[in-house]
């Protein structure tokens, strides 16, 4: 199948500033791909190149085959998009909102009015159709938008960080919203966020995206075993300083901390957990319980972006 998405040493300059450097990348068809970076890292430069809206300063990419260059008016007809508006009139009701639409993709009245119910009913927002949208809070307002993005039934949706400024509730929401979506249409969601935990639960594979510079790509489980070790918690008492300087000089130890009511020990890879323990013992430490744990993408993800650092420092 061909790749939703590729890129060929994709670059960006704003005088002086690389807001995207050299990215080269494939994003499978039917997945939800998520982009990760902090704010400023070049996440919403990349998806307006991959859209056409800027030119590249060197490289190329093709999105559904087309190239973003000379076919950008093809790449927007046949992709859906939420950026950092959510492009809705807010004195229109929900359902005139996504029948303006509606008629702008050229849908005839009977796909219209079969595809808003259906959006809106998966979104739950059906009873509210007849509401205007200015009365609603950020996250109908956000459900909404990505019906908005989906109404046409594009193959590539591009989402930058749908869920900021969503209150816990609403965030969950519309991540489970945007799961079922796409796993029931079988589109291509190319994501943009700085919630790791987000991208953790959604996305099938990950970039990892700074300062313009793409660090790593897989999928989540990938990028865990490529950081070279994991966890190890403890429960117990007497983790004193004393106890964490001995602990780090156990072969394959990295660091170790108190967070909250237990010890964490990041380990490389083949650390026993019966070395942390002997260590611990002999060092005074009272252990009462101790289990291997796993990478976070968030501990990748700070790993990966502080061997960079290193690296343009060295």
């Amino acid at each position: 199948m061909q790749p939703s998405i590729c890129t060929e040493g994709l670059t960006r300059h704003f005088g002086d500033v690389h807001a995207v450097d050299d990215v080269t990348l494939e994003v499978p068809s039917g997945i939800v791909f998520g982009f990760l970076g902090p704010n400023g890292s070049g996440k919403t430069t990349t998806i307006r190149l991959l859209l056409g809206l800027l030119e590249p300063t060197a490289g190329r990419a093709e999105v559904l085959g087309y190239d973003t260059r000379t076919q950008a008016d093809e790449v927007r007809a046949r992709t859906g998009a939420l950026l950092e508006h959510a492009g809705l009139y807010e004195r229109l009701t929900a359902l005139d909102n996504l029948d303006f639409y509606g008629r702008i993709y050229g849908l005839s009245a009977g796909e219209r009015a079969a595809r808003i119910e259906e959006l809106l009913r998966h979104v739950d927002l059906w009873d509210r159709r007849n509401d205007v949208v200015d009365a609603w809070s950020r996250g109908m307002r956000q459900k909404l938008a990505v019906a908005r993005a989906m109404l046409h039934r594009p193959p590539l949706i591009f989402l930058d960080e749908p869920s900021a400024g969503l209150d816990p509730v609403a965030a969950a929401a519309l991540r489970e919203d945007l799961s079922s979506l796409a796993a029931r249409e079988g589109v291509t969601v190319f994501l943009t966020t700085h919630n790791l935990a987000e991208a953790e639960r959604l996305c099938a594979q990950v970039a990892v995206i700074r300062q313009g510079r793409l660090l790593a790509v897989g999928s989540p489980a990938d990028l865990r075993n490529r950081s070279g070790g994991g966890s190890v918690e403890v429960w117990g008492a007497g983790f004193s300083d004393g106890v964490l300087a001995a602990l780090v000089d156990v072969p394959g130890v990295h660091n170790a901390e108190v967070q909250g009511d237990r010890l964490v020990v990041r380990v490389e890879d083949g650390v026993a957990t019966a070395a942390i323990n002997r260590a611990l013992v002999a060092a005074g430490a009272d252990v009462s319980e101790i289990r291997r744990g796993r990478a976070s993408l968030e501990e990748v993800f700070l790993t990966l972006v502080q061997e960079e650092q290193e690296e343009v420092e060295a």
